[in-house]
């Protein structure tokens, strides 16, 4: 299976017993609207809802930080999902949250793990038919989380790389919040950047349909940005959800040399230590 399938593919395969579709729409930065309520009104005919607004850690202090191992597999374990199934991921969300799912999967070892271009949005543009109700849960699925460390940098991880340079940093969030001339909205934190990173709002990775840009093209955002595509990549953003878009970008580009910084700016923005950067 492909990182990217499309509408046909996934209205082809559906009903297949091994295959395994998630909704994965979280309100991040809309927290009036309820992700839950938005499944019972229409989703994908047979789509779990992984309910990753509450797949984190409550204990970390930065909120919103990826679950444990051991949280993650029981929620798997919840949902009927097995190592052997073959998972499709989309969204209702404006924030492509299904990105951020995508990425925790990736964090534990499962790698048979797509994304359905155009999530929702595309589904319902097409007719195709869409279900109702409050989710299932089957609970007797099961998986052998296996945590891959390198795709993942913490707060003392991003100090060090940061203080001897050379890392390419890459920060989703809109060229204001990038520059400092937009106030950050999370209280307490300042306006900025990490120093030495490069900004690329994630939504240039998409056409006007909300479909993924591909090859030269995708390529392209990645160059205009400063990045250079055959050495390593680390993301950021406000919370760690939009920088994931970034990673699936690259990982269409065939790039594999990735981690996500999950604190991100909510983190390194509120700490008094850490060094910040204003400007383009």
């Amino acid at each position: 299976m492909t990182p990217l399938v499309s509408t046909d593919w996934l209205a082809d395969e559906m009903g297949a017993s091994d295959l395994r579709i998630v909704d994965a729409t979280y309100y991040a930065l809309e927290p009036e609207r309820d992700a839950a309520a938005d499944y019972e009104a229409g989703h994908l005919p047979g789509a779990l809802f992984l309910d990753l607004e509450n797949l984190s850690d409550k204990s970390d202090p930065v909120p919103g930080q990826a679950p444990s191992p051991e949280q993650f597999a029981q929620r798997m374990a919840a949902l009927g999902i097995g190592n052997d199934d073959r998972i499709v991921i989309y969204d209702q969300a404006p924030h492509k949250t299904g990105c951020r799912a995508w990425w925790l999967f990736r964090l534990h070892g499962l790698t048979n793990v797509a994304l359905l271009d155009g999530g929702m949005a595309k589904w319902r543009a097409e007719g195709r038919t869409v279900a109702g109700g409050e989710p299932v849960e089957p609970e007797d699925g099961g998986v052998l989380v296996e945590r891959q460390p390198e795709r993942v940098k913490s707060l003392a991880e991003m100090k060090a790389l940061v203080a001897k340079g050379g890392t390419q940093i890459l920060d989703a969030r809109s060229a204001a919040r990038f520059s400092g001339a937009e106030p950050d909205p999370r209280k307490g934190v300042s306006p900025g950047h990490i120093p030495g990173s490069r900004n690329l709002p994630y939504g240039r990775l998409f056409k006007g349909d909300g479909t993924w840009k591909r090859g030269e093209e995708l390529a392209a955002e990645f160059r205009n940005a400063g990045i250079d595509l055959d050495r390593p990549v680390v993301t950021t953003c406000g919370s760690g959800v939009t920088a994931s878009i970034l990673l699936f970008g690259l990982t269409l580009l065939g790039r594999e040399d990735w981690a996500l910084y999950d604190g991100s700016w909510s983190e390194w923005g509120a700490d008094p230590e850490t060094p910040k950067a204003v400007g383009p």
